[in-house]
C-alpha cells in the first residue's frame, strides 16, 4: 500500500499534515534522494519560504502531525510560538518494559556518533514528560503504550530518553529496541496544540497491526 502525505487541516496561513513513516521532513543538510515533505509542498505554500514552510521535523521513521506555515507572516509568528514553547507536541509510543503511571526525564542529549545521539554531559538539556496509557504482554514479556509530551525539541529526544530509562521503543533497533516486521520505531506524533487549535491523528494502520500482536493486561 502506497503511503501518502495527508492534509489534516488547512487555512490561509497553516497546513497540518499527517506524515507517513518513510518520508524525511526537509532536505536541509541532507543528501536525500527520495522525495521529502519539503519537496511535496511547492504550489501549496508561498514561494521562497525557508524549507517551504516546514516548521519542525519528524524523524524519517516517525509518523504523525507536522506543521507547515503557508506564508512568511505565519512562519514568523509560528517560529515565536515554537521558541517560547507555547506549543504542545504529544507522541504515542510502545516501549519494552513496565512504565510507571507517569514521570519526567530531564537529562542532556548530544551526538555520540554519526546519526546517533545519547545522554551526554556536554549535551543540551532536554525534558520529556510521559504517562501510561495501557500495558501489554507478548511472549512472556511486558510492554507499555505511553503518551510523551515533549518540553524541548532535541534530535531523537524521545528515543534517547526512553532508551536511557531502560524502556526502548519497540522497533527502534538503533537505540536498543527489538525489531518489528516493519522497519520503523513504534512512534507517532498524535497531537498538536497551540493557541486555540487542537489537532489529532490516529495510529497508522501498520502500528495498529503491530499492536494486534500484543495482549492487553
Amino acid at each position: 500500500m502506497e503511503k501518502k502525505i495527508e492534509i489534516v487541516f488547512e487555512d490561509v496561513d497553516l497546513l497540518v499534515l499527517n506524515k507517513p513513516a518513510g518520508f524525511v521532513s526537509t532536505t536541509e543538510g541532507r543528501q536525500e534522494k527520495n522525495p521529502t515533505v519539503e519537496d511535496w509542498l511547492p504550489g501549496k505554500v508561498e514561494a521562497g519560504l525557508p524549507r517551504n514552510g516546514v516548521l519542525h521535523r519528524l524523524d524519517k521513521g516517525t509518523s504523525g502531525l507536522l506543521l507547515v506555515a503557508k506564508n512568511m507572516k505565519s512562519l514568523v509568528e509560528m517560529k515565536k510560538i515554537f521558541l517560547t514553547r507555547k506549543i504542545k507536541k504529544i507522541y504515542v509510543a510502545l516501549v519494552a518494559g513496565e512504565v510507571s503511571y507517569e514521570g519526567v526525564v530531564e537529562v542532556p542529549i548530544g551526538r555520540t556518533r554519526f546519526a546517533k545521539f545519547g545522554v551526554t554531559i556536554g549535551g543540551k538539556m532536554a525534558r520529556s514528560e510521559f504517562r501510561l496509557l495501557k500495558k501489554y504482554e507478548r511472549l512472556g514479556k511486558k510492554y507499555s503504550l505511553i503518551e510523551v509530551d515533549l518540553k524541548s525539541g532535541r534530535t531523537h529526544q524521545i528515543r534517547v530518553h526512553l532508551s536511557y530509562l531502560g524502556w526502548p521503543l519497540v522497533g527502534d533497533y538503533l537505540y536498543g529496541g527489538e525489531r518489528l516486521k516493519i522497519d520503523r520505531p513504534f512512534l507517532n506524533a498524535s497531537r498538536l496544540e497551540f493557541k486555540k487549535h487542537k489537532f489529532f491523528c490516529d495510529l497508522p494502520f501498520e502500528l495498529k497491526e503491530v499492536l494486534n500482536e500484543y495482549e492487553e493486561i
